[in-house]
Formats: structure tokens, sequence, C-alpha cells
């Protein structure tokens, strides 16, 4: 019966304290697991162009469809999904290139948010790809110094 009694009453103790990592930190004043989200910065919109980039696209989406499905709009001059190269689906993004500006606000427009494949796909104009950090580990190339 008493050992009964001790093991409840370590239950209880158990129960009520923190455990793991938070036992840890509970300690430590001022800390709160209940942290803010992490405020992230929306980019601005980008300028107008012929290319849009077009995400959410099915794994089965092809570029042939895809074009099709734009081509309603306006004169596309290029389609391309973005495909994984070992399994050869679609990573789920692409590109459409229009001839005039006017088509490619109407594929924005005519597009965005509308169902292709089974899935909802957003399009919107193309970003310009960000330059690519150099490969020397800052160090200076041969001539330079």
């Amino acid at each position: 019966m008493a050992m009964r009694a001790a093991a409840t009453k370590a239950a209880v103790v158990t129960a009520a304290a923190p455990r793991g990592l938070r036992a840890l930190y509970s300690s430590v004043p001022g800390f709160s697991f209940n942290l803010p989200p992490p405020q992230v910065e929306k980019q601005p919109p980008a300028d107008p162009s012929t290319n849009l980039f077009v995400s959410g696209l099915s794994k089965r989406t092809t570029t042939e469809g895809l074009r099709n499905a734009f081509a309603k709009f306006g004169e596309v001059d290029s389609a391309k999904v973005v495909t994984d190269r070992v399994s050869g689906y679609s990573k789920g993004f692409g590109f459409v290139n229009y001839a005039t500006l006017e088509g490619a606000e109407a594929g924005i427009k005519g597009m965005d948010g509308q169902f292709l494949d089974g899935w909802v796909i957003f399009a919107e104009y193309a970003r310009p790809r960000p330059p690519l950090p150099s490969l020397n580990n800052g160090r200076p190339q041969q001539g330079q110094q």
C-alpha cells in the first residue's frame, strides 16, 4: 500500500515537471517557447516583361500542355517546364515567354489562380536570376593582386 502511494506521488511529480529541453530551458529567466514567427520580407513585384514564371505545376504537366494553356491569351514564343533529371517529371514550375508585353499581361490575368492538370497554378512576371557567387573562395585570380 505504501509502495503504491509512493509510485502514485512520483508519477504526479514526474507528469507536472517539464522534461527534455523544456526542463533545461525552463530554468532560464526570460526564455519563452512561444516565440513570435519570424518576419518574412515580401519581395516587391517584378518589373513587367514578356517572360512569365509559372509555379504550382503538376508533375504530369508537359511543355506542350503549358504552351497550349497560355497560347489562349497571346502569341507564345516559348514555354518550358523545368523537369527533374532523373525522373523526367516536372519540378513544379516553368517559364512562358510571350511575343508582347500585352500578351504576357493577358496571360497572367487569364491563368493566375486557374487549374491546369488538376492543380492551381500561379503566374507572375519572371525575376532576373541573381548573379552566381564566385567559385574562387575569395582568393584573387591568376594575374590579379
